[in-house]
Parts: C-alpha cells; sequence; structure tokens
C-alpha cells in the first residue's frame, strides 16, 4: 500500500494535477475571503468555505479521472494485480495519496482563520470545526470520484460525469422543491433509482441474473408497500433528495453546529464507494 501511495504523489506532483488542484482550491477559497472576510468585514471564516463549496464540482473530477481509468486504459492495472497486496490495499493507497493532495492547500487555508484574528474577533472553534467538516466532506466526494474513474477507461468521460453527479447532488435540495412529492411520483422515481443500481451490480459482477433478481424483488417490494399503504411515499422523493445531499449537510457547520450525524454520513459515503470501487477491481482482476 504504502508503494501504491508513494507512486500516485509521484505522478500527481511530476504532472500538474496536484498543482491545478491546489490553485483553484486557494484561488476560490481566496476570493471568498475577500468578499466576506475583508470587504464585507464579517469575522464568519465558515461563510467563506460554504462560498467554497462550489469548487468541488470541478477541481474533484479533475483530480480523481485518472485514478484508475488512466490504469485501465494503458492496460497497467494488470501489472497492479500481480503486485503482492490485495485490491484494497491498492485502492486504499490510490485514496490516501488524494487526500494528501487535497491536505496541502487546505493546510495553507487553515491559516486564514489565525491570520484575520489578528484584525478582528474570528469565532476559531466554528472556523476550524467548518474547516475538518469541509476537509471530511471533500474526502467523501474523493472517493465517489474513484468509483466513477474505477468504471471507465477514458478520463474525459469519469470527468463528465463525476461533475454531473457532483452538480446534482450540489443542486439536489434546490431540486427536490420541483420534482413530485406524490406517492406514484414517488414510486416511479424509485423503480428509476433500482434499474440504474440494477445496472451498476450487473456491470460490477457481470452476473445478469443477479442484477435482474436484485431489481425485480427491490421493485416488489416497493409496489408492496404502495398497494399497502401509499401514504408513505407522500412526499418522499424530495425527502430522499434532501438527505442524499453531502453540500446540504455542511450548512449545519456554517450554522455555528458541529453535526456529529453529518460526520458519520461523510464517513459512510467514504466506505462504501471505496468498497463499490474495490469491487469494481476485482471484478477486472478475476476477469
Amino acid at each position: 500500500m504504502i508503494a501504491v501511495l508513494k507512486h500516485e504523489l509521484r505522478l500527481y506532483f511530476h504532472s500538474l494535477t496536484a498543482y491545478v488542484f491546489g490553485a483553484f482550491l486557494l484561488a476560490f477559497v481566496g476570493i471568498g475571503a475577500v468578499l466576506y472576510n475583508i470587504q464585507a468585514a464579517v469575522s464568519n471564516f465558515e461563510f467563506v468555505l460554504d462560498f467554497g463549496k462550489l469548487i468541488f464540482v470541478v477541481i474533484v473530477p479533475i483530480l480523481t479521472m485518472r485514478v484508475i481509468s488512466e490504469e485501465r486504459k494503458q492496460k497497467t492495472d494488470q501489472l497492479l494485480y500481480s503486485l503482492p497486496i490485495s485490491t484494497t490495499q491498492v485502492i486504499v493507497g490510490k485514496y490516501l495519496s488524494l487526500l494528501i493532495v487535497y491536505m496541502i492547500p487546505l493546510c495553507l487555508i487553515s491559516l486564514y482563520p489565525m491570520i484575520f484574528s489578528r484584525f478582528g474577533d474570528v469565532y476559531l472553534l466554528t472556523s476550524y470545526g467548518s474547516i475538518l467538516a469541509f476537509f471530511i466532506m471533500g474526502s467523501a466526494l474523493i472517493a465517489v470520484g474513484i468509483f466513477i474513474s474505477s468504471l471507465t477507461d477514458n478520463q474525459g468521460f469519469a470527468a463528465g460525469i463525476g461533475i454531473a453527479v457532483i452538480l446534482l447532488n450540489y443542486y439536489s435540495v434546490s431540486l427536490s422543491e420541483y420534482v413530485s412529492s406524490t406517492a406514484m411520483g414517488s414510486v416511479i422515481a424509485m423503480s428509476v433509482i433500482i434499474i440504474l443500481l440494477g445496472l451498476v451490480i450487473r456491470h460490477l459482477t457481470k452476473n445478469t441474473n443477479l442484477a435482474y433478481g436484485i431489481s425485480f424483488i427491490l421493485i416488489l417490494g416497493i409496489m408492496a408497500v404502495y398497494l399497502i399503504d401509499m401514504n408513505k411515499f407522500e412526499g418522499l422523493l424530495p425527502r430522499i433528495m434532501s438527505t442524499l445531499s453531502l453540500f446540504d449537510r455542511f450548512d449545519a457547520f456554517v450554522n455555528g453546529v458541529f453535526d456529529m450525524t453529518a460526520i458519520m454520513y461523510y464517513l459512510t459515503v467514504i466506505a462504501f464507494f471505496l468498497f463499490l470501487s474495490v469491487q469494481s477491481l476485482e471484478k477486472r482482476r478475476y476477469n
């Protein structure tokens, strides 16, 4: 795992990837600091991070698009499979290298509250709590990006899908106000999600019967619950869209509340998508 970590770090710092990622993140947060902390004379640094979270839509896909897709394209993933380490160690090594690249500009950003505190009253506890949440939220998005990269050997396609997925998650709360809140609308939407889940399972396992079987059982269960009590599906789709939003949960930290539920949610997302990435690599290894 350490060998994979060192190899990935060399690749990132011998190319422009790490520098572009850090430059975009520092520039966007810097713009937010100028707008809020300097021009508007607001002492809350967490407002700057709330402004800066939009940049994840662009920089995370840029950072993660090549992490596995490039290996598949150049067939160098076969070398990884021949190493005396497990697929889990490969994914964890790659993930840790991305976290280090992410942490470097974030360490510079963490100096901002201390600097601003010399010129006014800055709520340091809230500011650093928000920085920690900002780091964990970014870590969750990076895990999502790794999984997307594991599904294709085309970097451009991986970046495009990553931008679309993160952008949809960013606006999911706003979009939830416009989607159908009726029971039938929720059933249809959940059925579509289950079908997409079945396609992902089929891609990961190459087992059509398993994918179709799981999808059929889940859709059958939804229809059974709908026939028994359709009121349970009223407003379900908007609630799901709001609940799954990674960005919306960050608002609690901006409002001065250190939400452990949000932290646990981010950690769960990290573990879930890293697990899916491992399964995606395992499928290719045994094929």
